[in-house]
């Protein structure tokens, strides 16, 4: 890690406390729960009134706690400014090239590790809500892309900015934003999609781009779970694809030069 200054908060290390903060102050309702139910057949997890209030909550508590020690202004750290619109093709060009992208990296990732049966539960579970599909997509399209933008790409990467090269800070953002998630067979997919939002924070110096682009991912992947799963259930089995890299590659590379002439500001000579 660079010898540079880290003065400003959150460095690496406060960041890292800070995720860790976050999630602890959820365990700590979570786990009991998770035990209860598992050892009563009940579902006390899962219920709304339980889990609303947790979740925004500490999100709430960790956003104040981490922003007040900052010291800026509450708009340099959650920079909701607009951005130009033909960043949104760039970002979805770049997204589906990662989403076609995503089953070869899974298969892969999951030869080496595969997952357990309580984890291939645990996710398809994700996408149930008591409002029906409509209940998943608020939560996993809607909120989770706000919440966690608000963490990763603008509390801990306003930190981040100041105290390292762009580079670094989006590479250190999207691996913690990877590991956060505590998903060993998530990480090449969060941690892929953390590097372009990361990116995309900084060509457009706007965190309304990356709850965008976010929320853009996240329906991709809802759309095909629900997708796939409504085809296993009617018995209808898909071929199995193969993957053509140069043509993912110049999608994705499309989408780059897009979001990049998207934003793309000549600076002003100053007046002699």
């Amino acid at each position: 890690m660079s010898k540079r200054q880290t003065r400003y908060y959150p460095t690496f290390w406060a960041a890292v406390h800070l995720v860790v903060l976050y999630t602890f102050i959820q365990t700590l309702v979570d786990f009991p729960l998770a035990l209860y139910d598992y050892y009563h057949g009940t579902d006390w997890l899962y219920e709304p009134w339980v889990k609303v209030p947790v979740f925004f909550g500490s999100t709430l508590f960790i956003l104040y706690w981490g922003y007040r020690k900052t010291g800026l202004k509450i708009g340099s750290v959650f920079p909701f400014k607009l951005f130009n619109i033909f960043v949104i093709p760039g970002l979805l060009l770049m997204l589906a090239a990662l989403q076609i992208s995503l089953g070869k990296i899974n298969a892969a990732f999951e030869t080496l590790l595969p997952p357990p049966g309580w984890f291939i539960e645990m996710f398809s579970r994700l996408f149930d809500s008591d409002l029906g599909v409509w209940g998943g997509i608020l939560r996993v399209v809607i909120i989770a892309p706000i919440v966690e933008e608000l963490i990763f790409r603008g509390l801990i990467m306003r930190g981040f900015i100041r105290n390292y090269p762009k580079s670094m800070a989006i590479f250190y953002t999207a691996l913690l934003f990877a590991l956060f998630h505590l998903n060993p067979w998530q990480f090449p997919a969060t941690f892929l999609l953390g590097l372009i939002l990361g990116w995309v924070r900084i060509r457009t110096g706007s965190i309304l781009a990356a709850i965008t682009g976010h929320a853009m991912h996240n329906g991709l992947v809802f759309l095909t779970v629900y997708y796939l799963t409504n085809l296993h259930k009617a018995g209808i089995i898909l071929p199995d694809y193969k993957l053509n890299i140069p043509a993912v590659v110049l999608l994705f590379a499309v989408g780059v030069i897009i979001t990049f002439l998207a934003t793309f500001s000549r600076k002003k000579k100053p007046a002699a």
